[in-house]
């Protein structure tokens, strides 16, 4: 197994954001950033912590989700879903997912993109409607 450390951490926000539904270009406006250094974090072994606490923020999620991401945890825990264990129920009956759970989280992850555009769109309103009283 995988133990978690900072060696790939670039590579953990890399597939967070693809989990996420979430384009660099994003994830770099989200940071005030450009997308060429959201590409270059996501290439580095080691970023600092209030970089790291930043883009956790910005991906939703908590920093130490982000420190310990594995794909090998999220691939076990969805193959739990479908465990052909002794455990078969009240009376025989298997307990089987009656969803699949792939497909849950990409209506997840969907829901979010949308939810994060609307976000979006709604800062660009406060930074247009700021820059008119600014009178720029």
């Amino acid at each position: 197994m995988e133990t978690p450390s900072k060696s790939n951490i670039g590579r953990k926000i890399s597939r967070i954001r693809e989990l996420r539904g979430m384009k660099q270009e994003a994830l770099a406006q989200a940071l005030g950033v450009s997308q060429q250094t959201v590409s270059t974090m996501e290439n580095s072994e080691d970023i600092d912590e209030v970089r790291l606490k930043d883009v956790a923020e910005a991906l939703g999620v908590s920093l130490e989700a982000l420190k310990n991401f594995s794909e090998e945890a999220v691939f076990t825990f969805f193959n739990t879903f479908n465990d052909n264990s002794s455990n078969n129920g009240v009376a025989g009956h298997a307990n089987h997912c009656s969803f699949n759970p792939l497909d849950k989280l990409m209506e997840v992850v969907e829901e979010n993109k949308k939810l994060y555009e609307r976000l979006l769109e709604a800062e660009k309103e406060k930074v247009g409607y700021l820059e008119r009283l600014l009178g720029k």
